[in-house]
């Protein structure tokens, strides 16, 4: 079966080869943070990068959706550059724009699954709503790693992430995948 949605193949593509390169950067910050604990969690964030990438691809392979050889590119020298500049920029910052980086991609998944209803496919719910949980967590994660540095205040005015998330999905008050509709109409 093939889509006649623009938005939602551009967005598959993106996603499939925006994880890439998460999953890259999350190598380099796994390698230059000291804390054991840290280090565990930020390769266990790369793994679900790539577990990511692997039903994103699931999806495009179904409907016939070509990788973009132009993204993988693109993303697999972002992934890389900044995989080698969490060595050289500092603790915080890595951790900061992580955190703000997750925070966008969870509305990434819902909008895939809005697209999706729109030509009356559900089938990808399930699998889709765990991805953008799972990105809420990474979120959580990175922010819970910088909520008191004296740096998170100013960085927030600048960049606009911080203790205000660039999604509306609460881990507290998580909606059901049926339910999930809700998210990301903002």
């Amino acid at each position: 079966m093939k889509l006649h949605h623009k938005s939602l193949i551009k967005l598959l593509q993106q996603a499939y080869s925006a994880e890439k390169a998460a999953a890259f950067a999350y190598q380099g910050h796994a390698a230059s943070v000291k804390d054991p604990l840290q280090k565990l969690a930020i390769r266990q964030i790369e793994i679900d990068e790539w577990n990511h990438r692997t039903e994103v691809l699931k999806i495009m392979q179904k409907y016939d959706i070509p990788v973009s050889k132009f993204n993988e590119l693109k993303f697999h020298v972002i992934g890389k550059v900044i995989s080698f500049s969490c060595h050289v920029i500092g603790w915080f910052m890595p951790f900061y724009f992580a955190g703000s980086l997750e925070s966008g991609n969870v509305c990434e998944y819902f909008r895939m699954m809005h697209y999706f209803h729109e030509i009356g496919i559900s089938e990808h719910d399930e699998v889709l709503y765990e991805m953008g949980i799972k990105e809420k967590e990474h979120e959580v994660y990175f922010l819970s790693m910088i909520e008191n540095h004296k740096l998170l205040p100013f960085f927030e005015k600048l960049f606009s992430w911080g203790r205000n998330s660039k999604n509306d999905v609460d881990l507290e008050k998580k909606y059901s995948v049926s339910e999930s509709e809700i998210y990301c109409r903002k």
